[in-house]
């Protein structure tokens, strides 16, 4: 399987003991992680041509994986 690009791990390599604790935790922070994951994979299986999508819905599918990624940092910043 190949590594997709943008995981959570990926873009917050020094909050991964934390996210893994907050997924264990927090209902909240566990649904935000799950909808961030679906979208990545959306977006990277659309990139890859393994679902081809117009760029419309490219776009759409970015900017809701940038939102999601948005509210997890500050999230993750309000839970120090």
């Amino acid at each position: 399987m190949s590594h997709t690009p943008h995981e959570l791990s990926d873009e917050f390599p020094d909050q991964v003991q934390k996210m893994h604790d907050l997924r264990q935790t927090d209902a909240h922070f566990a649904k935000m992680s799950d909808e961030y994951h679906e979208v990545n994979r959306a977006v990277h299986r659309a990139e890859t041509n393994v679902e081809p999508t117009s760029d419309e819905h490219m776009n759409q599918m970015r900017k809701e994986r940038m939102a999601l990624k948005d509210q997890i940092a500050s999230y993750l910043s309000a839970h120090d």
